[in-house]
């Protein structure tokens, strides 16, 4: 069966500030970069058969860096559409609604957590459809989704999962129950 290996991106200057970063496509900033060839060594011996980023920069960047420059992008693996809230942090929104978060609340002009998980099952097809296990570059609540949807779980059951910037988490089995592996190192 086959291991799936998540890699969040690098650092960007709204990854810091905690500003919703979708569909605005932030280059890593210089720590970034560096703790993206960090993972250079951690990934060098596995063997993977399909290699997956996200279209944004920040994803696509991070891949190079690690060592995977001919990861195919997948616009599935695109980070959570924010609409309005693009750019926003949680306090600022919850300014105008309190107790809002990705997970439960509404997003103006935004993706549902529906329409996250349809693009999300779709990697997991992907995935589970390859001979070998599989590595993906993506975005913060994207991969906590994807990893949720991975376990059978709603969307939102991603809020369980804090991810940071450039660390490596691991989906795989437990005979055939889907389990996390490994998260946030």
């Amino acid at each position: 069966m086959t291991d799936l290996y998540l890699v969040r991106h690098g650092a960007t200057e709204w990854s810091i500030a905690g500003r919703h970063t979708g569909t605005t496509d932030l280059p890593l900033l210089p720590e970034g970069e560096d703790t993206a060839r960090a993972l250079t060594e951690r990934l060098r011996d596995a063997d993977f058969g399909l290699v997956l980023t996200s279209p944004r920069q920040r994803a696509r960047r991070t891949a190079e860096l690690a060592g995977f420059p001919d990861a195919v992008v997948d616009d599935d693996l695109a980070e959570w559409d924010y609409g309005d809230y693009e750019g926003v942090t949680t306090e600022a929104i919850r300014e105008k609604d309190p107790g809002w978060t990705i997970w439960s609340g509404v997003t103006p002009g935004g993706e549902t957590p529906e329409q996250v998980g349809d693009r999300l099952d779709r990697v997991i097809e992907r995935v589970r459809a390859t001979h070998g296990d599989a590595l993906v570059f993506g975005h913060g609540h994207a991969l906590r989704a994807l990893a949720a949807r991975w376990l059978g779980l709603p969307v939102a059951e991603g809020r369980l999962l804090k991810l940071d910037t450039a660390t490596l988490s691991v989906l795989g089995f437990e005979r055939e129950q889907p389990v996390v592996l490994r998260w946030n190192s």
